[in-house]
């Protein structure tokens, strides 16, 4: 589980994410920029690992229709923490270094996403 003192994204009305959760890692998608859409279903990630260039993004998304996820990220570089998101959430995050990231869930231990920012 993440550490309890992380600063958490607020949610709106609507599901989205306030301006104020790029204090904590997370960037809103914008244009230009390729995106790459990862679903969370089954308890997995899918696809389980991607590459990416610095700056390219990812979409996160609860696919699953009962079960709520939480994906985070602790590294020393770059950290992120979705809270939770309920079904058909998504959100998206940027990833601006290089490294070989490991996404977890905080809910489902098991589940792992690789990124490598090449």
């Amino acid at each position: 589980m993440p550490h309890a003192s992380r600063i958490r994204p607020r949610r709106l009305a609507a599901g989205g994410l306030m301006a104020g959760c790029l204090l904590c890692g997370v960037a809103l998608a914008t244009g230009g920029v390729t995106t790459q859409h990862i679903t969370q279903k089954g308890r997995a990630f899918a696809p389980g690992a991607i590459t990416l260039h610095p700056g390219e993004k990812v979409e996160i998304v609860n696919d699953d229709g009962e079960l709520v996820h939480h994906a985070y990220l602790e590294h020393p570089d770059f950290s992120f923490d979705t809270g939770e998101q309920a079904p058909g959430s998504r959100i998206v995050v940027a990833f601006p270094s290089k490294g070989s990231f490991t996404v977890l869930c905080g809910i489902h231990p098991k589940m792992k996403l690789l990124v490598t920012v090449k």
